[in-house]
């Protein structure tokens, strides 16, 4: 679960347990020893009251070892407070993240990073007399004078180490042209670093009623100021030699950042920044970061008291030390773990699949955190279907305890599961039915068979027109009244009155029309015609075919 500021009054439920006892009994085979002499006997209700309350001990002694602890309350001395891990932006502990509260120095926070993105750490500036006009006589400098020629980059260690108020004007005038717009630059990072409760009036953080945050916001401007190595390296810089320039001889620029200091009492080795802050309306402020056992967390605690070691330092330090003992770096998951084995449809002889994690996931959780209270929630299809190989990609599985989100990994089939063979020939079947190419052959044949049928119909047709006029029992058709190559004249038969038949009797007469004279009195008649009839001496005589 998240844990926002814990408290000690709210443990974690005990996981009850039920023990059994069988009951007791002596046998014939037992013996008593009989009481010694002197001894005095131990009433039998007494006896039993002791046997009880000596299993409930036990019990309790055996359910202890499995209570999960609760997380104790550092209790911080500040106003707002906040410990976060930044690669997961998970809270550790917070105390009035929300709240408005005057930030102080630690606005230079934003104006280095600002300058970091507008500029390049090469450049030369030549610091102006009019640089100097919004330093108050209290605010703590770098000591630069005017005319003096630095590079951006030592003007961030004066900015950043001794919390210089002068080094903030320079450079705001530098990369802004002006001061104000500068100011503005800060107020659209903020912006679009998410920052809802943030404005800046000055690049120093000087005391302004229209100049606040809140631990929130810091912590986002931290993580995106810590994310640049150049910023990173600087704020975990304990002192730093700025080299003689043409106004001033070599001087060493010391981090006002004691956890960074190893001569002082509040010295944290993990500490690798960030910015203290101070005014009297904003109280002793500090945005820590340190690092430890692969763990890094940023943490701000505002609004706290002064002291010869400034509170904000103190309580720095105590709420990593709460945090490295209170949380530790876990193992959710390993890669290649099976997390779950689950059906599959048209498995071989129904054999079941392995999920398992693709990569490995840790997360940073209390130190007695019980395993099987973090929750899996998986993404996996409505169906699985086979067949599967060992290493193919399933979906998600999403681990989280109470309302805060471990981690996301992969998920992969661990074991392979063959088709059962009724339903590869079944998809086999279906891959044919379904396939376009398999309409497409369809269609094509269909066509085909269609164009030959109609093809052989007019065959037909056209064979049946010729059988029309060809001669029964396949006898060679002949030009009418000739008779076939040596057969004998065929003889007329006498008509009434005694005259001989035409040759033409007894037939149907043809619709054909005589053959027009000339170019085309030679050539044969139409197959299918008849000749036209002869006229003269000669129109009763039959042709004959010589042999």
């Amino acid at each position: 679960m998240l844990y926002r500021t814990p408290t000690a009054s709210n443990p974690r439920p005990q996981h009850a347990r039920s023990v059994h006892h069988p009951p007791c009994a002596i046998t014939p085979a037992q013996t008593v020893a009989p009481r010694r002499p002197g001894t005095r006997r131990t009433p039998r209700g007494l006896a039993r009251a002791l046997a009880v309350a000596l299993t409930l001990l036990a019990a309790l002694a055996l359910l202890s070892p499995t209570a999960a602890r609760a997380l104790t309350d550092p209790a911080i001395a500040a106003e707002s407070a906040l410990l976060v891990d930044p690669a997961t932006d998970t809270v550790l502990y917070e105390l009035n993240a929300d709240e408005t509260r005057y930030p102080a120095s630690t606005t230079k926070i934003m104006t280095a990073l600002v300058t970091l993105e507008n500029a390049d750490l090469s450049t030369q500036v030549t610091v102006e007399q009019g640089d100097f006009d919004e330093v108050t006589s209290d605010s703590s400098v770098a000591g630069f004078r005017a005319g003096e020629v630095l590079t951006i980059e030592q003007l961030l260690y004066g900015l950043l180490l001794p919390s210089g108020n002068d080094a903030s004007y320079i450079l705001a005038r530098a990369v802004g042209g002006d001061v104000p717009t500068f100011v503005q630059m800060m107020n659209d990072r903020a912006a679009e670093l998410g920052c809802t409760d943030t404005h800046f009036a000055n690049p120093c953080g000087l005391h302004d009623p229209d100049h606040y945050t809140c631990a929130r916001d810091l912590y986002r401007i931290t993580r995106a100021a810590m994310d640049n190595p150049t910023f990173a390296k600087i704020v975990a810089t304990p002192s730093y030699e700025l080299p003689a320039t043409n106004k001033q001889g070599a001087r060493l620029l010391t981090n006002s950042n004691l956890l960074l200091d190893d001569d002082s009492s509040a010295y944290y080795a993990p500490a690798i920044g960030v910015k203290t802050g101070n005014t009297a309306e904003a109280g002793r402020c500090l945005v820590g970061a340190a690092s430890q056992n692969d763990v890094t967390l940023y943490s701000v605690v505002l609004g706290c008291e002064d002291a010869a070691i400034p509170t904000s330092i103190t309580e720095t330090k105590r709420l990593f030390e709460w945090a490295y003992a209170e949380w530790s770096m876990q193992e959710v998951t390993a890669a290649q773990n099976v997390l779950e084995t689950v059906d599959v449809v048209d498995a071989h002889q129904g054999e079941q699949l392995e999920v398992a994690a693709a990569d490995g996931l840790e997360a940073l959780l209390p130190v007695d955190t019980d395993p099987a209270e973090i929750q899996v929630t998986y993404d996996l299809p409505d169906e699985l279907v086979a067949p599967f190989e060992a290493g193919d990609e399933l979906g998600t599985a999403t681990f989280s305890l109470g309302d805060r989100t471990l981690g996301t990994v992969e998920l992969v089939a661990g074991n392979d599961v063959q088709l059962d063979a009724l339903a590869l020939v079944r998809n086999i079947i279906l891959a044919v039915v379904t396939s376009p190419i398999t309409w497409i052959v369809v269609v094509v044949i269909v066509v085909l068979a269609v164009f030959s049928a109609r093809r052989s119909q007019r065959r037909a047709r056209r064979r049946g027109q010729y059988l029309t006029h060809a001669p029964v029992s396949g006898r060679p058709r002949s030009v009418a009244g000739a008779r076939p190559r040596g057969s004998a004249p065929a003889k007329r038969r006498p008509t009434p009155g005694g005259r001989p038949r035409p040759a033409t009797a007894g037939k149907r007469p043809t619709s054909a029309r005589p053959r027009p004279a000339g170019a085309q009195a030679g050539r044969q008649p139409a197959r299918g015609t008849s000749r036209p009839r002869p006229t003269g001496p000669d129109a009763n005589r039959g042709t004959h075919f010589r042999k």
